[in-house]
């Protein structure tokens, strides 16, 4: 089974295994990392979001210009492992889908 989040860096769609709810999983669009959340599961009965819900999406979705500055520096470490011979990402995991 899957479900369906938004990247929180480039905001692509993806699909991702249920297995690996509250596991860090990359995007493979552009490479970023983030923990992997339903949010179905932070809705009530009525399909509204809890306070904390909402408050926690405020907090974590960052601005256009975070997002670039973000993919700009990844894209540095990308290209210095590269060149070093190094896999991405670094920690061997790879991207959920």
């Amino acid at each position: 089974m899957h479900f369906f989040q938004s990247c929180p860096i480039c905001g692509r769609s993806l699909r991702i295994r249920v297995t690996l709810l509250g596991k860090r999983v990359f995007c493979r669009h552009c490479g970023g990392g983030f923990s992997a959340r339903d949010g179905a599961s932070t809705t009530e009965a009525t399909g509204a979001m809890t306070p904390d819900a909402s408050l926690s999406r405020e907090v974590a979705e960052p601005s256009l210009a975070e997002r670039v500055d973000h993919l700009l520096a990844r894209a540095s470490l990308v290209l210095a492992q590269s060149a070093a011979g190094g896999s991405w990402p670094p920690d061997g995991s790879g991207p959920g889908e």
